[in-house]
């Protein structure tokens, strides 16, 4: 009897080790995310990564510009997305725009370039088409190449174009002379005023201090976290992430932590200037 006892446990641990070795070990949690530039280079690429230490949480995150994360999220491909624009018409009813950080509007110019301020009447005047050359506005006698972020696969304005529209523009379009080029995103806006000796952009700060572009000061005064923070610098803009209403868990634990006092230390620590910077 006692043979038996020992040999149906030895048996009983046996199915119990083929048991386990066939579970499959846990899958640890994703999401995915898309959308601004700006937000993308500025803090989002490295808070995903403090995330995924902090709660072994791994996101994915891409930029593309903010249609494209608001298109992506409309689709359902991700679990949120980044914009540096506010909610618009004929934006996705079911997804909500929340405010994780501030960013300001500035122009940008390739480093080789003289010019180190621009007042809004000069930058309306670029926009415009009035003002096409350097030597225009105490620069070099050359023709300025105007760069813009414009979708050219969804209707809509970019967050950048919508922000320079009616924070710079009173609401009207940049006028397209022989010098205006359109371009996908955001981010390649800024690469080609890095290549462009002539090259003009308007972009997001949080994006252009990484740069190796010059940021022009505005009125006199220079773009940096310590001057947009105390609004000495103007044309501030809110950063917002996006989910849909019905969002998951595992999204909402995102957003909870990214308006965390924590979350919030982080984004300010990588040099953007976080909902807490602002007094």
């Amino acid at each position: 009897m006692k043979t038996k006892l020992i040999f149906f446990s030895g048996l009983s641990l046996v199915f119990l080790s083929i048991f386990f070795l066939n579970i499959p070990p846990a899958v640890p949690e994703t999401l995915t995310g898309s959308g601004c530039s700006v937000s993308n280079m500025g803090y989002l690429s490295e808070l995903v990564q403090d995330y995924e230490k902090i709660t072994g949480v791994k996101i994915y995150v891409r930029g593309g510009g903010s249609l494209v994360g608001i298109e992506d999220l409309r689709s359902g491909n991700v679990d949120f997305a980044a914009s540096c624009r506010h909610k618009m018409h004929g934006d996705p009813e079911n997804v909500e725009f929340i405010q994780v950080a501030w960013d300001a509007l500035v122009f940008i110019v390739n480093k080789s370039n003289p010019v180190d301020n621009i007042s809004l009447e000069e930058a309306r005047a670029i926009y415009s088409g009035k003002v096409n050359n350097w030597g225009q506005i105490k620069g070099g006698d050359a023709p300025i190449n105007v760069f813009i972020s414009r979708s050219q696969k969804t209707n809509g304005l970019s967050g950048v174009e919508s922000s320079t529209k009616e924070m710079v523009l009173d609401g009207k379009d940049p006028v397209e002379t022989p010098n205006t080029v359109f371009l996908a995103s955001t981010a390649i806006v800024e690469q080609m005023v890095e290549k462009t000796s002539g090259g003009f952009a308007a972009t997001g700060f949080s994006s252009a201090r990484k740069r190796d572009v010059k940021m022009l000061k505005l009125n006199g005064v220079y773009p940096d976290k310590k001057n947009i923070s105390s609004n000495s610098y103007p044309l501030k803009r809110p950063l917002y992430l996006l989910v849909p209403k019905e969002a998951g868990a595992e999204t909402k634990n995102f957003i909870d932590f990214v308006l965390s006092k924590k979350g919030q230390k982080l984004i300010s620590s990588y040099g953007a200037i976080s909902l807490l910077d602002i007094k």
